[in-house]
């Protein structure tokens, strides 16, 4: 059962002695995986409860709290952005509830983001850029996750098989997926700290300030490009690039020249992990809108073929007939040549015929279609 505000609060005073509260409201989270809160205490102060709905969403927790031990003095000092602080914590049966120490800032929506103002750009692109800019040490001593370029290409590739074997993945989009993966030239880059479950959520925004990021249960060394899956997923073309062009300027090391197309990529296949997601909860109403989405985002695909194949034949067209009106009216029955001199040779002739150009792969395409953006309950 769902734990409400209230609960959430009788619950912080077990794991903060002497927390006294005086309010509680609902926070925004997860909410397949976890029950959240917002506290006010006597004192005036704020707090956040996190409370797991399952075991598995326990260990997520467990794993930020080692994470954001992690985060020395010094490491966070250097940061343009607070990091979460637990203030306590209590184990009831297989799961632990974690309380935080309130940190300024709101969450905005992806739509509030994207029509900010430059100042919020430069912001975001720098907050990427500070955690891809973290030193891998932060993860390899915690013992969290690490994968090179090929191994998390692989790793996506055994995803794919999986989510292939519940049959309800569109055959256009197995296709496009597995030719993208098999495309060992998009997936050359250079393994970065990742915050892996970056989105609006996670977010604290005040003042066209980037205060804080939390969620911080997925931290591995891996592709920048999942940390960008979220902003192409809004389809806000302008704000994407300008997060990009001050998140390029920020970094110490240059990104790929295929960073957003894999951030496309990974943003069409986390529909393909939320409905196996779906489907291992035995969610039937989460299983038939990941489904749909699916099945709109193959529509759109195919209709983007469409128009590209219909725009390459007009443009073949207007080309055939620009040549046929710069022909001559008549041309001779018969064209003459000269004779060659006998000691001349016979030019040779080469093959002149047209390589195609059409790609079925689309790999070069995927940022142009749009994604349906999953929220927050619907992210893994």
């Amino acid at each position: 059962m769902r734990r409400t505000p209230l609960e959430l609060a009788a619950i912080a005073t077990a794991a903060v002695p002497g927390l006294s509260p005086t309010a509680a409201a609902y926070s925004p989270d997860d909410d397949a995986d976890f029950d959240s809160a917002s506290l006010l205490d006597a004192e005036g102060k704020r707090w956040r409860v996190r409370s797991p709905r399952h075991p598995e969403a326990s260990t997520r927790l467990e794993t930020e709290f080692m994470v954001l031990r992690a985060f020395a003095p010094a490491i966070r000092a250097e940061l343009p952005f607070h990091v979460p602080t637990i203030a306590g914590t209590v184990r009831q049966g297989a799961l632990t509830t974690f309380v935080y120490a309130h940190m300024q800032g709101s969450t905005l929506s992806i739509e509030e983001l994207s029509a900010g103002s430059p100042a919020l750009a430069r912001e975001v692109g720098a907050a990427l850029a500070a955690i891809h800019d973290l030193p891998l040490t932060l993860v390899t001593n915690a013992d969290l996750p690490s994968y090179s370029a090929n191994e998390f290409r692989q790793r996506k590739l055994n995803e794919l098989d999986q989510a292939a074997t519940t049959g309800k993945i569109p055959a256009t989009l197995l296709r496009r997926w597995e030719h993208a993966l098999e495309d060992v030239a998009l997936w050359r880059f250079n393994p970065s700290v990742v915050h892996g479950d970056l989105h609006e959520d996670n977010l604290m925004v005040q003042d066209d300030t980037v205060t804080a990021l939390t969620g911080w249960t997925d931290l591995r060394i891996g592709d920048p490009a999942d940390d960008f899956a979220w902003l192409v997923a809004s389809n806000e073309a302008s704000f994407v690039e300008a997060v990009l062009n001050h998140y390029t300027q920020a970094r110490r090391d240059v990104p790929d020249a295929h960073l957003l197309r894999r951030a496309a990529l990974l943003a069409e296949f986390a529909l393909a992990q939320y409905l196996v997601k779906a489907m291992a909860a035995g969610h039937q109403s989460m299983t038939a809108e990941a489904e749909s989405m699916l099945q709109t985002l193959a529509d759109d695909i195919d209709e983007q073929v469409r128009r590209d194949e219909e725009a390459a034949q007009a443009a073949e067209d207007e080309a055939a007939e620009l040549r046929a009106s710069d022909s001559p009216a008549e041309r001779p029955a018969v064209s003459v040549a000269a004779i060659p001199d006998a000691e001349s040779e016979s030019p040779e002739h080469g093959d002149s015929g047209t390589r195609s150009l059409h790609d079925d792969t689309s790999t070069a395409a995927i940022s142009v279609v749009s994604v349906t953006p999953l929220h927050a309950a619907e992210r893994s």
